[in-house]
Protein backbone atom coordinates (compact mmCIF):
# COMPACT_ATOMS: atom_id res chain seq x y z
CA UNK A 1 0.00 0.00 0.00
CA UNK A 2 1.10 3.57 -0.68
CA UNK A 3 0.01 6.96 0.59
CA UNK A 4 -0.13 9.63 -2.10
CA UNK A 5 0.06 13.23 -0.90
CA UNK A 6 -0.52 16.16 -3.22
CA UNK A 7 -1.30 19.86 -3.06
CA UNK A 8 -4.04 21.48 -5.15
CA UNK A 9 -5.82 24.80 -5.38
CA UNK A 10 -9.12 24.94 -3.56
CA UNK A 11 -11.00 25.39 -6.84
CA UNK A 12 -9.73 22.09 -8.31
CA UNK A 13 -9.33 19.69 -5.39
CA UNK A 14 -12.68 17.89 -5.75
CA UNK A 15 -12.22 17.33 -9.49
CA UNK A 16 -8.74 15.89 -8.93
CA UNK A 17 -9.88 13.60 -6.11
CA UNK A 18 -12.81 12.30 -8.18
CA UNK A 19 -10.49 11.47 -11.11
CA UNK A 20 -8.17 9.53 -8.79
CA UNK A 21 -11.01 7.75 -6.99
CA UNK A 22 -12.47 6.72 -10.35
CA UNK A 23 -9.34 4.67 -11.12
CA UNK A 24 -9.03 3.00 -7.71
CA UNK A 25 -7.26 5.40 -5.35
CA UNK A 26 -8.75 5.82 -1.87
CA UNK A 27 -10.08 2.25 -1.61
CA UNK A 28 -9.75 0.39 1.69
CA UNK A 29 -11.66 -2.85 2.21
CA UNK A 30 -15.37 -2.15 1.79
CA UNK A 31 -14.83 1.64 1.57
CA UNK A 32 -13.88 3.90 -1.28
CA UNK A 33 -13.26 7.62 -1.80
CA UNK A 34 -11.17 7.65 1.40
CA UNK A 35 -8.97 10.74 1.83
CA UNK A 36 -7.66 13.19 4.37
CA UNK A 37 -7.31 16.85 3.46
CA UNK A 38 -6.25 20.00 5.21
CA UNK A 39 -6.34 23.57 3.97
CA UNK A 40 -3.39 25.89 3.99
CA UNK A 41 -1.47 28.42 1.97
CA UNK A 42 0.79 27.29 -0.84
CA UNK A 43 3.61 29.49 -2.07
CA UNK A 44 5.69 29.40 -5.24
CA UNK A 45 7.47 31.59 -7.75
CA UNK A 46 7.15 30.67 -11.43
CA UNK A 47 10.55 31.01 -13.09
CA UNK A 48 11.46 31.95 -16.67
CA UNK A 49 10.19 29.31 -19.08
CA UNK A 50 7.21 28.35 -16.91
CA UNK A 51 3.54 28.60 -17.90
CA UNK A 52 1.84 29.11 -14.53
CA UNK A 53 -1.84 28.27 -14.05
CA UNK A 54 -1.90 30.82 -11.23
CA UNK A 55 0.52 33.69 -10.69
CA UNK A 56 3.09 35.43 -12.85
CA UNK A 57 6.67 34.64 -13.73
CA UNK A 58 9.27 35.88 -11.24
CA UNK A 59 6.65 36.89 -8.65
CA UNK A 60 5.99 34.98 -5.46
CA UNK A 61 2.40 33.80 -5.38
CA UNK A 62 0.40 32.56 -2.40
CA UNK A 63 -2.79 30.60 -2.96
CA UNK A 64 -5.37 28.76 -0.86
CA UNK A 65 -4.63 25.08 -1.37
CA UNK A 66 -5.44 21.71 0.10
CA UNK A 67 -2.98 19.01 1.01
CA UNK A 68 -4.71 15.74 0.17
CA UNK A 69 -3.58 12.33 1.38
CA UNK A 70 -5.09 9.13 0.07
CA UNK A 71 -4.17 5.48 0.06
CA UNK A 72 -3.47 3.55 -3.07
CA UNK A 73 -2.76 -0.11 -3.68
CA UNK A 74 0.58 -1.11 -5.20
CA UNK A 75 -0.93 -2.27 -8.47
CA UNK A 76 -2.57 1.14 -9.09
CA UNK A 77 -0.04 3.70 -7.81
CA UNK A 78 1.71 4.39 -11.12
CA UNK A 79 -1.61 4.80 -12.95
CA UNK A 80 -2.91 7.08 -10.18
CA UNK A 81 0.17 9.34 -10.21
CA UNK A 82 0.01 9.61 -14.01
CA UNK A 83 -3.67 10.59 -13.70
CA UNK A 84 -2.81 13.17 -11.01
CA UNK A 85 -0.28 14.80 -13.33
CA UNK A 86 -2.78 14.68 -16.22
CA UNK A 87 -5.74 16.29 -14.40
CA UNK A 88 -3.93 18.70 -12.07
CA UNK A 89 -4.10 22.30 -13.31
CA UNK A 90 -0.52 23.11 -12.29
CA UNK A 91 2.23 22.68 -14.84
CA UNK A 92 4.28 20.78 -12.23
CA UNK A 93 2.09 19.58 -9.36
CA UNK A 94 3.82 18.94 -6.05
CA UNK A 95 3.27 15.45 -4.69
CA UNK A 96 5.05 12.68 -2.83
CA UNK A 97 4.51 8.99 -2.23
CA UNK A 98 5.03 7.16 1.06
CA UNK A 99 5.21 3.38 1.41
CA UNK A 100 2.58 2.35 3.92
CA UNK A 101 2.50 -0.79 6.04
CA UNK A 102 -0.55 -2.58 7.38
CA UNK A 103 -0.93 -4.98 10.29
CA UNK A 104 -0.80 -7.76 7.72
CA UNK A 105 2.63 -6.48 6.65
CA UNK A 106 3.80 -6.40 10.26
CA UNK A 107 2.64 -9.96 10.90
CA UNK A 108 3.64 -11.67 7.70
CA UNK A 109 6.47 -9.99 5.83
CA UNK A 110 10.07 -11.06 6.20
CA UNK A 111 11.02 -7.88 4.35
CA UNK A 112 9.34 -5.48 6.78
CA UNK A 113 11.86 -3.04 8.27
CA UNK A 114 12.69 -4.07 11.82
CA UNK A 115 11.95 -7.79 11.33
Amino acid sequence: MYILCFYAPESDVETIKRALFDIGAGKLGCYDSCAWQTSGTGQFRPLEGSSPHIGEQNRITQVNEYKVELICQKDAIKKVVNKLIEVHPYEEPAYHIIKGYTLEDLNGSKNFPGK
